[in-house]
């Protein structure tokens, strides 16, 4: 326990000011601290370390140089966690890919960052052998399986274990996560050092981000996305134990809580409202659970409020996106209440280092109350859209604001109030309604599970509000009790003129619903998506 104590308890330690730099620390200050847990596999710092140095020589002996990218192709797993630091020590850029995408898909990806070196998971194997055109890509290598008489661990064991100590900037890239894509092809955020490592600026500050050396983490949600390997770096650089789930599974997520004894987890609202009805979730023990930070998406109140009744522990939700490298505000535990309260609706306060405003249209702050486009000017904005100049242009101005997308306004004590996306507005009768306003009435009805809220053509109102409804197993599926719950606890041009029903609502892998597809019915063969 000595050498545990070494390591700050507030935050990371000293000396780590790249991505190749956390095995490094560790390894020196609690070097047989366990820092990996996957599958029956216990990877300590010091091989974590050793390895991330042996994925080094390698990529560089394949002729990657500082500023290639290095593609994965697969689920969370241990090799994940050492390629992502071992490109780093590379100087190479790790690049994720979305394996839930079609194989067209993720071919866009993997051709779009020019990867020198791909990864692939042994599921998706199959997938990049039957693609109808060959990746534009030098080597391919199977992360856990053999591609075509390539292994990882048999190339990785054949490197020297020497740290290849190449200098990394700290503005150089580190990680492109490639957005969702919900319109058009996705777009490579890049990824600095200095954003990378930033990100835990506001350990000092509350102690809900604070980690000690008893602290267990659960990396469950999808690496390509921000809420994945951002939760990961986050663990590593504190020294926690980090146990990796394959992939989401709430029975399985219920089990790691109770037998890794979980301290800190990040979910995004969808997956806690899948692992919080699960049968098992009322009889297993969360005594040791200190916190569950969650975001991506507005998480309906509640379903909150059932989350902190069941779960007994801290909740914190966290605001931001992939070109911010994750959270720029938080809403702690103190602001969260079983009784509710009107912050509780709120994305919390911006994080230490962090500035917000709301723009209008022509990029004016506006007054407290008033409700415009969200910018955020932080030290973990991105570098840009990889060889995107233009859209990184229309997202970043010259005066950094980073324009985000979502609409919101901010209270007089500094709240940040998310209304929804800019585009996902509805306007009916010149009244401006956000989708998730009336999502919130909504779910509280007994036989909701799920509902997502759409603007429809009205040739008298522009647009008119529907509710997309999934019921619970065994549930009524009446539009009139639906609509007379939100008019009780809306204005009444808010409320939803018509209700239809589905099994389940559309999501993209970030748990953000996918609207477009649900509105795409009700707008088809009209030149514009608007009226």
């Amino acid at each position: 326990m000595a050498l545990l104590a070494t390591a700050p308890a507030e935050g990371p330690p000293e000396g780590i000011h790249s991505l190749a730099d956390i095995s490094r620390v560790h390894s020196r200050l609690t070097p047989q601290r366990p820092a990996v847990q996957f599958e029956g596999r216990t990877t300590t710092y010091e091989q974590l370390d050793t390895r991330a140095s042996q994925v080094a020589q390698g990529l560089i002996a394949m002729g990657v140089k500082p500023g290639d990218r290095v593609a994965y192709l697969g689920k969370n797993t241990d090799v994940y966690l050492e390629l992502l630091l071992g490109a780093a020590k590379a100087g190479a850029v790790m690049t994720p890919v979305n394996w839930r995408l079609a194989p067209r898909e993720f071919a866009y990806i993997i051709n779009d960052c020019e990867a020198k070196v791909l990864f692939v998971g042994p599921e998706f194997i199959a997938a990049v052998e039957g693609l109808a055109e060959p990746l534009r890509v030098g080597e391919i290598i199977g992360a856990e399986a053999p591609f075509r008489g390539r292994g990882y661990a048999e190339w990785r064991d054949a490197q020297p274990t020497r740290d290849p100590q190449i200098l990394i900037k700290r503005d150089s890239a580190g990680v492109q996560l490639y957005t969702s894509g919900t319109t058009g092809n996705p777009k490579g955020a890049v990824l600095s050092h200095r954003n990378l490592v930033g990100m835990p600026q506001s350990s000092k500050t509350y102690e809900w981000s604070r980690w000690s050396a008893d602290d267990v983490s659960l990396f469950a949600m999808p690496c390509f996305h921000i809420g994945g390997t951002g939760w990961a770096i986050l663990g590593l650089m504190h020294g926690a134990q980090n146990v990796i789930a394959r992939e989401f599974d709430p029975s399985r997520v219920l089990d790691f809580i109770e037998n890794w004894r979980i301290t800190k987890l990040f979910m995004v609202p969808a997956a806690l409202q899948v692992v919080v009805r699960n049968p098992k979730a009322r009889a297993v023990d969360y005594s040791q659970l200190k916190y569950i930070m969650y975001g991506a998406s507005p998480m309906p109140l509640a379903l909150l409020r059932e989350c902190m009744e069941v779960f007994g522990c801290g909740f914190v939700q966290l605001y931001g996106m992939t070109e911010t490298t994750g959270s720029v505000t938080a809403l702690g535990p103190e602001d969260h209440d079983l009784a509710g309260n009107p912050k509780m609706i709120s994305a919390g306060k911006a994080l230490p280092g962090v500035e917000l405003a709301i723009l209008d249209a022509t990029g004016e702050r506006l007054p407290v109350g008033s409700v415009g486009e969200v910018a955020v000017r932080s030290m973990t904005n991105m570098q840009g859209y990889w060889k995107l100049p233009q859209e990184t242009a229309r997202t970043i101005g010259p005066d950094n604001w980073l324009r985000t997308g979502d609409a919101g306004y901010m209270d007089a004590d500094g709240y940040l109030f998310i209304h929804d996306r800019v585009k996902d507005m509805i306007i009916s009768g010149g009244e401006n309604i956000y989708p998730a306003e009336v999502e919130n009435a909504i779910y509280g009805h007994p036989d909701v599970s799920e509902v997502a809220v759409i603007g429809i053509p009205s040739e008298r109102w522009g647009e008119e509000v529907k509710a997309i409804v999934a019921t619970k197993p065994g549930a009524a599926q009446n539009p009139e009790s639906i609509i007379a719950w939100a008019r009780e606890r809306i204005a009444a041009y808010k409320v939803p003129k018509s209700v239809d029903f589905i099994p389940v609502l559309p999501r993209n892998p970030s748990g953000k619903i996918l609207r477009r597809e649900l509105r795409a019915p009700y707008w088809q063969g009209r030149q514009r998506q608007v009226n």
